[in-house]
């Protein structure tokens, strides 16, 4: 009688819109379709059956989280581009100490610090070359500290505004007609989440992990300095002139065949006082010049093309400039490089770079590169123009261990970028500025400073997450219009509301849980946020706390690789498979929920 009172309920408007729900549930599950594409399909479906004004169609690529999220994702960029994930690898070997259990406690503590101030795919982006370069200086596995990476970003996004989770639940507040979350609203409940997730991992939970990947540290050189320093490149790099006669004159890069012939590689070239740095292929030697190279040539072998040897100081040292960039690389787990020379994969002539230096086993080769056989382990010291250098980070075969931008007036720039991060989280905490409004103002100023260039800011925008939110935000516009969110908030209370607020809490955490595994923690705030406000509102309970318990639920993403973006980063490069997180996941969300609920009623009176 119970179930045919609600049947009765539910409207042509509400059942379409149900339907639209779990058809869509069933698409992103089922991978046949890209999930931004799903979006866009969701949205048109909304707009052509007049489920969504037409105004309010393309409303979602216009709010306050979307911003948010292009305007986060360039300032992230702009710090790794100065020179942050260095220094945090720095940071990261002096505190770890080569203790398994220290290290994810370093970690995971740095990936918390991290999505406090920028969305957890960002920190995670930002951290992996980073705890990849650690594994290599100290030997320990891989498979032990990427999955606290990952799991670190997730529990520091839950203290602070930026988690987009957080973002679109306070926009769903704001559209309501409620207070939005403030920066720090998230701290009383996320903060004893992240702390409690992040001991619980650092004591229990490592050891639940598979010991897979690196394991053989680096040995004969100290990893700590500039990648310059570290491979000895003043050592490695030798200048030649070239004379009146040289069989080189005269012809270009490709022409003169300097890699077959001579067994070299050209990282530059010096005329007239200045220094061309990765010079392209077509580029033209000239008597007079002096070319730098890497290798190991012979007087006779120089002597034979019209080369000769110099100590003229026209060169001071560095391979990086403005334009030009080094970048440390090593094959991914699941290369299907490994074992092959870099002239067989023809490797200069698809990526238009020069690998100058390869470090195995503690030692710098530079002989005979083109020919030599690559390894699992190996690290690529990769020298080229930054608009090229940057193709690597989207090949399935390398992975981006770091990338040298430290330049002449880089300094200045890495303490422009950071006080102009700092400053628009003062002023978002203090509620000074909107978060949208501070964060996209710092983006333009980065900029507009030139710490980055306009290409590279519309670059480091994730598109796909873009269209993703912008085409799901109407669907939360729809459920609220067409009573759909509060049809199931009626549901909820009616099911759980006997024994209190914090017991509907507990039921939409739960929810809100489990589809976050399956449909991802970006999409379940736009369909769950709505409910948890119609159902407060039924109770008489608080609309924020309760919004509060929605997106904690969609932060919890620690039982599949696929309920959050940051646990597929980390999977291939930590060898993992889908039983490892899980093994590691449940208990530590079994905690977090009992933590979530207690915090629920005694900051938020949710009882």
């Amino acid at each position: 009688m119970v179930v045919d009172d609600w049947v009765s309920r539910v409207t042509p408007h509400i059942a379409f819109v149900l339907v639209i729900f779990v058809v869509a549930s069933i698409l992103l599950v089922s991978s046949k379709l890209r999930p931004d594409l799903i979006a866009l399909l969701i949205l048109i479906t909304l707009g052509l059956t007049g489920l969504v004004k037409a105004e309010d169609m393309f409303s979602g690529f216009s709010r306050s989280v979307v911003i948010t999220i292009m305007a986060l994702s360039i300032i992230t960029h702009a710090l790794e581009r100065v020179g942050a994930t260095r220094k945090l690898g720095q940071l990261l070997y002096r505190l770890s100490r080569e203790s398994e259990p220290r290290a994810v406690l370093v970690v995971m503590v740095a990936a918390a610090l991290l999505s406090l101030v920028m969305n957890n795919i960002a920190a995670a982006a930002m951290l992996l070359p980073a705890v990849i370069g650690l594994t290599r200086q100290t030997g320990l596995r891989s498979s032990r500290l990427l999955i606290p990476l990952a799991f670190g970003t997730l529990l520091g996004g839950m203290a602070t505004l930026l988690t987009t989770s957080n973002l679109l639940v306070s926009a769903a507040l704001a559209e309501q007609g409620f207070k939005p979350y403030n920066l720090l609203d998230f701290a009383p409940v996320g903060l004893p989440m992240a702390l409690a997730g992040i001991g619980f991992m650092a004591l229990l939970g490592w050891r639940r992990l598979p010991a897979r990947g690196l394991d053989r540290p680096v040995e004969a050189k100290s990893r700590t300095g500039s990648l310059s320093e570290t491979y000895g490149l003043r050592q490695v790099v030798w200048r030649v002139n070239i004379l009146p006669g040289s069989a080189m004159a005269g012809l270009s890069l490709a022409a003169g065949r300097w890699g077959e012939q001579l067994k070299v590689h050209v990282v530059g070239i010096a005329r007239g006082g200045t220094v061309r740095l990765a010079p392209e292929p077509n580029e033209e030697v000239r008597v007079g010049d002096v070319v730098l190279i890497t290798g190991n040539p012979t007087n006779e072998v120089l002597a034979r093309f019209g080369l000769t040897l110099t100590d003229e100081a026209i060169w001071n040292g560095r391979l990086t400039s403005e334009e030009v960039s080094l970048m440390e690389v090593a094959l991914a787990p699941r290369s299907s490089l490994a074992g092959k020379t870099l002239r067989e994969i023809k490797f200069r002539e698809k990526f238009n770079l020069s690998i100058i230096a390869i470090w195995r086993e503690g030692q710098t080769l530079t002989d005979n590169l083109a020919e030599t056989p690559l390894r699992f382990g190996d690290a690529l010291l990769i020298q080229g123009r930054r608009s090229r250098i940057q193709l690597l980070r989207s090949e399935n075969d390398f992975l981006v261990l770091e990338e040298d931008v430290m330049e002449a007036g880089t300094p200045r720039r890495a303490w422009l970028a950071l006080g102009l991060t700092a400053a628009a989280m003062v002023l978002a905490a203090l509620d000074i500025l909107p978060i949208a409004e501070a964060t996209f103002a710092v983006a333009c100023l980065l900029v507009l400073f030139n710490v980055l260039s306009m290409d590279e800011a519309y670059s480091a925008i994730e598109w796909k997450v873009i269209f993703l939110l912008a085409g799901m935000l109407p669907l939360g516009i729809a459920m609220t219009n067409t009573g759909t969110a509060a049809f199931i908030g009626n549901v909820v209370v009616a099911s759980l509301g006997q024994w209190g607020s914090l017991a509907v809490a507990a039921g939409l955490f739960l929810v809100t849980a489990l589809l976050t595994q399956v449909i991802g923690g970006q999409v379940t705030p736009v369909i769950l946020a709505p409910i948890a406000i119609a159902a407060a509102r039924h109770i008489g309970a608080n609309p924020r706390g309760m919004g509060m318990a929605v997106a904690m639920g969609a932060s919890m993403a620690f039982l599949s690789p696929l309920s959050h973006s940051v646990n597929m980063l980390v999977m291939g490069p930590g060898g993992y498979t889908f039983r490892d997180y899980p093994r590691v996941g449940l208990p530590l969300s079994a905690l977090l929920s009992v933590v979530a609920l207690a915090a629920l009623a005694l900051f938020w009176g949710i009882r």
